[in-house]
């Protein structure tokens, strides 16, 4: 059994134990994932990168990923299928002879 099923298991077992599956619809896990990356990002607000707290930093983006989970199980994505594809995808739109060590967007290389 591969790791993130067991973890999206985990999380839907979590849900289910606290009825909370009613709540879970898809705008909602959207919206929740999108505060929680803001919850993310406000830990490196007027600091220098290296002086984030690792301790609130995992636990961000713990919920990051579990929101991002549970938004994909809901559509009955394979994340690990649909990382790679937007990878291969990525692959294509910043070939390395033009993309290596520029920040450009693909579509301006």
């Amino acid at each position: 059994m591969n790791d993130i099923f067991s973890i999206i298991q985990e999380l839907i077992k979590f849900r289910n134990e606290r009825d909370w599956e009613q709540f879970h619809n898809s705008k909602d896990l959207a919206l929740a994932l999108s505060i929680e990356a803001a919850e993310l990002n406000e830990l490196f607000l007027w600091k220098k990168a290296e002086d984030v707290n690792i301790d609130k930093l995992k636990q961000e983006l713990a919920d990051v990923f579990a929101y991002a989970f549970l938004l994909a199980e809901k559509y009955n994505l394979d994340v690990k299928e649909i990382v790679l594809q937007k990878i291969t995808q990525n692959a294509a739109n910043y070939p390395i002879d033009k993309a290596k060590g520029n920040a450009t967007k693909y579509d301006e290389l």
